[in-house]
């Protein structure tokens, strides 16, 4: 006989995304807190923070359950990293491995591995991967546009994209992560170029850009990303405009944003249905800062 497959089996294995957190930032300062989120879309107050103070690190998940946030720092640079366990623990300071630099991207790729890539020190285009056991891995040269202030996610279940930034002007280019972490060129630009946006997953295979530093102005506009990497047009922003915030994934197939900068700092958040549609604002809680970083776990 054969065996009977479950008809979602095909993508079983994707990781759950149950929970979050949001880490580091900017104050003013830099600093090291924390705030987790729980399934429910709920942020907690402040964590004491871990690991070195910095703002403009960058965050995905590993392993299936757990995450990292690496590389960052305001005023200085670094490659350090921190491991987050599957219960949202966040460990002491790795040593850095890849080129130090900040406002760069990371996102998870091949179900349980993950990739850092772009940033600025000055501008870069590498990337870096993370193997399914928390270990960073030196650089690999850079395809695409060099630039910082840019998003990424996951789509798919098993690919990833980054998307927008700024390289002396704002860009709407992405580039695609295959399911073995290979960066693809450029692709041309959807939706308004901007700088300091966030990105995470939704529905368990697809993807949302938001929110934005266009041009001499805060955004609050989304577009999404199908379960194939195309991004859609602009979709009418719902909340407070505002850039260099983060997102990531909780409850499995639902995202949040929050955080980041209006003119100050906000710790506003925003939920995101898994069916893709951006709730309006969430009374902030936590440190209210900016070029903060985030990713989901267990």
């Amino acid at each position: 006989m054969f065996p009977i497959i479950p008809a979602n089996s095909a993508t079983a294995s994707f990781p759950e995304n149950d929970e979050g957190i949001f880490g580091y930032g900017w104050t003013g300062s830099n600093v090291s807190m924390t705030n987790l989120v729980t399934n429910a879309g709920v942020v907690g107050t402040d964590v004491t923070g871990v690991g070195t103070a910095r703002g403009g690190p960058a965050a995905c998940e590993y392993g299936g359950d757990k995450g990292i946030f690496g590389f960052g720092g305001i005023y200085f640079l670094t490659s350090v990293s921190n491991l987050v366990s599957n219960s949202g623990v966040v460990a002491t300071d790795t040593t850095g491995v890849g080129t130090s630099r900040q406002k760069l991207e990371a996102c998870s790729y091949g179900d349980d591995k993950g990739i850092f890539g772009f940033g600025q020190s000055p501008l870069r285009s590498m990337t870096n991967l993370v193997s399914n056991t928390g270990v960073v891995a030196s650089d690999t040269a850079g395809v695409g546009t060099a630039r910082s202030g840019l998003a990424a996610c996951e789509y798919g279940g098993d690919k990833g994209i980054f998307g927008y930034g700024n390289n002396g002007g704002q860009y709407s280019i992405t580039n695609l992560v295959s399911n073995a972490g290979v960066v693809a060129s450029d692709t041309t630009g959807v939706g308004t170029a901007r700088e300091g946006p966030a990105a995470c997953g939704y529905g368990g295979d697809k993807g949302i850009f938001g929110f934005g530093h266009p041009y001499m102005v805060y955004a609050s506009m989304t577009n999404l990303v199908s379960n194939a990497g195309v991004v859609a047009t602009d979709v009418t922003g719902v909340g407070t405009a505002r850039y260099h915030l983060a997102a990531c994934e909780y409850g499995g197939d639902k995202g949040i944003f929050g955080y980041g900068n209006t003119g100050s700092g906000t710790a506003v958040s925003n939920l995101v249905s898994n069916a893709g549609v951006v709730a309006s604002d969430t009374t902030g809680v936590g440190t209210a800062r900016w070029y903060i970083a985030a990713c989901s776990f267990n």
